[in-house]
C-alpha cells in the first residue's frame, strides 16, 4: 500500500475546522481532527488517525495505520488542550503512535526535522525529540524522555520515562535504558551499559580523524580510567582548545553531564 500522491480521498474524514495545505494528499479512511493543522506537501497514507491539537509542518511522509495525536497515556490527564509538534521532512511508518503532552510538564510532545521513525514505534507523552533522528522497528519511548540530535536507537530498544539519550548517540537491538546516554556513546545490554562511541555515525557526519579520537578520549575519561564522574568533568574539561572544531562536543558533553537527570549508564 502506497502513500497517495495528490488529493483526499473521497472515503477521509476530515473534521470542520481542521487545516490541511492545498498540496496535502490524504488516504482512504484516514480521519483527521477538528484541531489539526497539517503543512504544504505531506502525504498521509490510509487508515491513519490523527486528531488532538496537532501541528504538522511541510513534507512529512506518514504511512498508513498510524495514531497521532491521540490523547495521553496518563491517568492525570483530564482532557487538556495539550498538544503535538512535528517539524518538516519527517517519515513516520506504520503502526507509529505519537501522544500529545500532559499539563505536568511542557503541555506538547515535540518531533523536529527529518526524523525516520520505523514501524511500531510508541512515542509518549511529552516526549521532546530533536531531529536527523532514527528510531528502528519497535522502539518504545516512555513519557517525558529527551532524545538529541542525531540519535540512533536500534530496534526493540526501550527508554524509562524521564530518560534523555544525548546526540550522535546510539543503542544496539532490545537495548534497556533507564539511565541517561552521554552524547556519542554506544550502549546496549539490558540493562545497558556503555560499549564504545558511535564512530562511524561521527564519520558519516563529516567529523574529522582528530575530533573522533578526542570523543574516544572523552569516552575513555569517562569509562575506561576509574575516575569520579566530578573527576571525569574536570578532565574533559581540560581537552578544550585541543582539536580544531572540537570545542563544541567538550560543550556538548559536559552541559549532558550536569543536566544528566536519572545518572549516565555505566
Amino acid at each position: 500500500m502506497s502513500l497517495p500522491d495528490h488529493g483526499i480521498h473521497p472515503t477521509a474524514q476530515i473534521a470542520p475546522g481542521a487545516e490541511l495545505d492545498s498540496s496535502v494528499a490524504v488516504g482512504a479512511y484516514t480521519v483527521i481532527g477538528a484541531h489539526v493543522r497539517i503543512g504544504a506537501g505531506c502525504r498521509i497514507g490510509a487508515h491513519c488517525v490523527i486528531g488532538g491539537h496537532t501541528t504538522i509542518g511541510p513534507g512529512n511522509r506518514i504511512f498508513q495505520f498510524a495514531s497521532i495525536g491521540a490523547e495521553p497515556q496518563d491517568k492525570k490527564y483530564a482532557g487538556e488542550p495539550t498538544r503535538l509538534e512535528i517539524g518538516c521532512g519527517n517519515t513516520i511508518r506504520e503502526f507509529v503512535t505519537i501522544n500529545t503532552g500532559t499539563v505536568q510538564d511542557a503541555g506538547a510532545t515535540r518531533l523536529g526535522d527529518d526524523n525516520w521513525i520505523m514501524a511500531y514505534v510508541h512515542v509518549a507523552h511529552d516526549c521532546q525529540l530533536g531531529s536527523h533522528i532514527i528510531l528502528a522497528n519497535a522502539v518504545q519511548l516512555a513519557g517525558h524522555v529527551h532524545l538529541d540530535d542525531w540519535v540512533f536507537l536500534g530496534g526493540l530498544t526501550g527508554v524509562h520515562q524521564y530518560g534523555r539519550v544525548g546526540a550522535h548517540a546510539m543503542t544496539a537491538f532490545q537495548t534497556r535504558l533507564a539511565q541517561d546516554v552521554p552524547p556519542f556513546v554506544t550502549a546496549g545490554g539490558n540493562p545497558a551499559h556503555a560499549q564504545t562511541i558511535n564512530a562511524e555515525g561521527l564519520r558519516r557526519r563529516g567529523f574529522s580523524t582528530e575530533r573522533i579520537a578526542q570523543v574516544r578520549q572523552m569516552y575513555r575519561l569517562l569509562y575506561r580510567r576509574g575516575l569520579t564522574l566530578e573527576e571525569a568533568r574536570g578532565a574533559i574539561a581540560a581537552l578544550h582548545g585541543k582539536v580544531a572544531e572540537g570545542d563544541a562536543d567538550v560543550a556538548l558533553m559536559l552541559e549532558f553531564l550536569r543536566a544528566s537527570g536519572r545518572g549516565i549508564v555505566r
